[in-house]
């Protein structure tokens, strides 16, 4: 559906300054007023959600470098040119490929059951016909590395260790790091394999997929993560005594596999060298659809880069819609992207990516110069009627524009509500009907407004604190 906004005359893009950077009103009334539409807009919304219906009914699942992915691009590239954007254009590049084939797992003995796993990515293959060993528990990777030498030889190792569910998914950050370190540190002590409580905060069968490695790489064993409640069931069972587990892994590998990030782009103006960039991924795991990961950031960028080409004049600054390649598996997307960009960085002038879900965005975090403060604050105070509060200065960019915001690009986090995005991240529950269109829109709202002001006000977020005098 299109939403025609009332034609604004755009004023001058912003008034002066001071030297130093103060906590005044810096946002043009005229701009502020076109942005205040792009937010209503944003609210009615249905072409985010239509283009993250369609990508995750027609294509589903769009493991890394997989010929679902590969649909992907192609599909991106027809619904971008259908919905009128100047330009939409492919940049390949290429990836290590990992692909799950088997995944069972199943205590034998006098306790006989099977066990609910997936195996993480670069995990690698058992021997045919799977490995049968006695299950080592331990409560952390600290823990686990802590054990004695050799101690393994033979066994499985087991790490068990809780997530703590927060809203801003700070617990993700600790409770991933037993998913890449477990194979390794359970290979230095001779194990046989490794199985994880899933990095994940549901109580439901639904065990956690993810990568080993940011690299792609294999890792140093045979890996899978247990679903929560089995990894209940197997403490337990080792509370009774000696606990073993039959492992079967087969996974599928290649040196190399297509990749590519889909590129689409609203011209700018006056400034369009200037690249205002926003960001998602286009690839998922393989377990359910995508949709909250990372379908739906997808979905809210091309709509608010949408809303604002339909305004009756081209923006300052040309505004680009990234959907990132290979994501998941380690960043290739972004680190591609930044290679072949590499000579262009001081021409982009902001990046953010959507990669939390679909939960309404409540913190606006940027990454500015000490001198920019004053946009800062205006972009904030532009957003906070759809209730989003105001973050620190110590935003990089989300996934893949982080590999840009490390290299120095001002960056902003529209943070989303992440209280439940961890019972859903990398599971076969991750599928459409988990998206709540409301809060979806609302997402729509706040990457229409601020993107818009980046690209229509001209503010140099690089902007360096002046220099102090001697009455400072």
């Amino acid at each position: 559906m299109k939403h025609i906004l009332t034609p604004l005359i755009l004023a001058a893009a912003f008034t002066a300054l001071p030297a130093i950077a103060d906590d005044a009103a810096v946002l043009d009334p005229t701009i502020k007023a076109q942005a205040e539409a792009l937010m209503e807009a944003g609210l009615k919304d249905d072409v985010g959600l239509e283009f993250t219906e369609s990508l995750t009914t027609e294509i589903g699942p769009r493991l890394a470098g997989s010929d679902a992915e590969w649909r992907a691009r192609q599909w991106a590239m027809i619904k971008l040119k259908d919905l009128n954007f100047q330009q939409a254009y492919i940049e390949d590049f290429n990836i290590p490929y990992w692909e799950r084939v088997t995944e069972t797992a199943s205590v034998t003995g006098a306790n006989p059951q099977n066990l609910a796993i997936t195996a993480l990515g670069g995990s690698k293959s058992t021997a045919k016909g799977g490995v049968e060993a006695g299950v080592v528990r331990f409560t952390s990777l600290a823990d686990l590395k802590a054990a004695p030498a050799d101690s393994l030889r033979g066994k499985i190792a087991f790490i068990d260790e809780r997530m703590v569910r927060a809203q801003d998914g700070s617990g993700y950050g600790h409770a991933v790091g037993k998913r890449s370190g477990c194979a390794q540190a359970a290979a230095d002590l001779g194990a046989v394999a490794c199985l994880i409580r899933s990095a994940g905060t549901d109580s439901h069968r639904m065990p956690h997929t993810g990568g080993m490695a940011r690299e792609g790489a294999l890792g140093a064993l045979p890996a899978a993560a247990l679903a929560a409640p089995d990894a209940d069931q197997l403490a337990r069972l080792l509370e009774r005594g000696q606990v073993e587990v039959k492992l079967n892994i087969q996974v599928k590998t290649a040196d190399s596999a297509a990749s590519g990030n889909v590129i689409a782009e609203v011209e700018g103006s006056s400034l369009k060298e200037e690249i205002v960039l926003i960001g998602c991924h286009l690839d998922s795991w393989d377990l359910g659809t995508g949709a909250i990961d990372d379908a739906a950031g997808c979905g809210i960028v091309v709509a608010a880069a949408n809303l604002i080409q339909q305004l009756p004049g081209k923006p300052k600054r040309t505004i680009r819609v990234v959907l990132y390649g290979s994501e998941e598996v380690g960043l290739f997307g972004g680190k591609a992207y930044g290679e072949a960009h590499a000579d262009q960085l001081d021409k982009h002038v902001l990046v953010a990516e959507s990669d939390f879900g679909a939960g309404r965005i409540w913190r606006l975090t940027t990454g500015f110069g000490e001198g920019a403060m004053a946009y800062a604050k205006a972009m904030q105070d532009l957003v906070a009627p759809l209730g989003v509060v105001p973050g620190d200065n110590s935003s990089k960019g989300d996934s893949d524009v982080s590999v840009l915001g490390n290299a120095g690009v001002p960056a902003i986090s529209a943070d989303q509500d992440g209280t439940d995005y961890f019972d859903l991240h990398h599971t076969p529950d991750d599928t459409f009907d988990k998206i709540d269109p409301e809060a979806f829109r609302q997402n729509v709202a706040v990457y229409a407004a601020l993107t818009y002001v980046a690209a229509e006000t001209g503010w140099d977020f690089r902007k360096a604190a002046a220099p102090a005098t001697e009455d400072q």
